[in-house]
């Protein structure tokens, strides 16, 4: 079970079939994912369609809409803000930016591999041509992740079709693994034993009483 705006919904059977994943929704399991829930679907009346079936009750009045670990007057705080931001069009995309980003880093990934094959193998073209492919593949794994987001695109399926062929053709590595993890991480960031990131690096990111007393 989960809350939701004050609604409760049992997602048990629903976790299984969850397009992001039955992990990163089970995060939540006895928690309030309102946020994550604003946060993670852009479409929120198409989702709402689905969330009707799953309602059960609601919190009494005497409950509070939010977990026991957290600042009521900080959570309005960044509620607040985040209405603020929608309203100021901040989170609107820049078509052209975008289109630019793209078309550098296939610029760069084409000029690795004609540097190299124009001028041959010694050692100068061959160092100008991996620093060609390194900036290109560090700037398809950016813009992969601003796909991932659906912060490209206005309509999800455009930024998943793109991610795929950013990440799956010119990177050769599978979006769906990428998406499995990085849901997890921004649905429960730093959170040791849900963030995958910091399963990944326990060491690395370790720091702090609570989590090096976990790690």
């Amino acid at each position: 079970w989960l809350v939701i705006d004050r609604k409760v919904y049992d997602v048990s059977k629903f976790s299984k079939h969850h397009p992001g994943g039955s992990r990163v929704i089970s995060h939540y399991a006895g928690q309030d994912a309102t946020d994550a829930f604003v946060a993670f679907h852009k479409d929120k009346s198409l989702v709402k369609k689905y969330l009707k079936s799953l309602l059960i009750g609601e919190l009494a009045p005497d409950q509070p809409s939010f977990e026991s670990n957290k600042k009521k007057s900080l959570l309005e705080d960044f509620r607040e803000l985040r209405c603020t931001i929608e309203k100021m069009g901040l989170l609107r995309p820049n078509y052209i930016f975008f289109f630019l980003i793209f078309l550098h880093l296939l610029v760069l990934d084409a000029a690795s591999w004609l540097v190299v094959w124009y001028f041959g193998i010694s050692l100068v073209p061959f160092l100008v041509g991996i620093a060609f492919f390194t900036i290109a593949q560090i700037q398809m794994g950016w813009f992969q992740h601003d796909l991932g987001h659906c912060s490209v695109f206005r309509k999800p399926k455009w930024n998943r079709l793109l991610q795929i062929v950013v990440i799956n053709v010119l990177k050769g590595l599978p979006a769906s693994w990428w998406n499995h993890l990085h849901n997890q991480h921004h649905a429960k960031p730093n959170c040791f034993r849900k963030d995958p990131d910091l399963n990944m690096h326990p060491l690395l990111f370790s720091l702090g009483k609570t989590l090096s007393v976990e790690v």
